[in-house]
Parts: C-alpha cells; sequence; structure tokens
C-alpha cells in the first residue's frame, strides 16, 4: 500500500477566512481556541490538539521567524513522540483533502505550514538530538 500522500491533499488555512466546500476535512491544529471565532463558524471535523505544538514550544517560539528552522525541528520531534496521532492525519490525507485550520496572523511562519511538511515528509525535518 501507497503510504505517500499527495500534496494537494492537504490545505492550510486561517481560522478567520470562511470555510469552503473543497476544504475536505477541517482540522483545527492549535492548543488554544481562536480568538473572537465561534464553533459553528469553523465547520470543523476534528480539534486535534494532539497534534499542536507544547505550550512550552509555543511560547518559546513565539512566531519569531529567527526561530523558524528550531521551532520546525523541535515540532517535528514532539510529532514524533506521537506517532499515533498524527498517523491518523496522515491516513485521512492519503484518501483526501485535509485543511490544516490555524489561527496565527503569519502566513508562512506557523504550525500549520510546519505541520503540513511533516505529513509530506516526516523523515524530512531532522530532530533534535
Amino acid at each position: 500500500m501507497d503510504k505517500t500522500i499527495p500534496p494537494r491533499h492537504v490545505r492550510i488555512k486561517r481560522a478567520y477566512e470562511p470555510p469552503a466546500a473543497e476544504d475536505g476535512a477541517r482540522i483545527l491544529i492549535d492548543r488554544l481556541w481562536p480568538r473572537g471565532v465561534k464553533k459553528d463558524a469553523l465547520a470543523l471535523t476534528d480539534w486535534a490538539k494532539a497534534l499542536a505544538p507544547s505550550t512550552e514550544l509555543r511560547q518559546w517560539f513565539n512566531h519569531d521567524p529567527a526561530l523558524w528552522d528550531e521551532f520546525r525541528r523541535r515540532y517535528a520531534a514532539e510529532l514524533r513522540e506521537q506517532p499515533e496521532a498524527w498517523e491518523q492525519l496522515c491516513e485521512r490525507a492519503r484518501h483526501g483533502v485535509v485543511t490544516l485550520v490555524y489561527s496565527a496572523h503569519d502566513e508562512a511562519v506557523n504550525n500549520a505550514v510546519a505541520m503540513r511538511e511533516f505529513l509530506l515528509r516526516p523523515d524530512g525535518i531532522q530532530a533534535i538530538e
């Protein structure tokens, strides 16, 4: 069985953008609920808190672009510690479109971007030794 995930199956969208039919399964991957957003407005399939960066990692990173590469490595290391959680998301993405929903302001430097990269190439981001 092919374990690869087609890149077109993993999308990213801010929680403040309206849901769309082409979003497929909408998964919130933040540990905290997006400010000012009502539950119904997100139209979520799941809230995967376990896949969010730890509170410690999130606070350390604080969305500082200078820490981006190190954040990606540390986040990947956290994800590798819980393969059952991200493997469920991988399985879902192998069979259809998954949209990773996040609330950060920066559209290029956030946990959804790092998660997408991890899902598409889990061995591509080296863990911290």
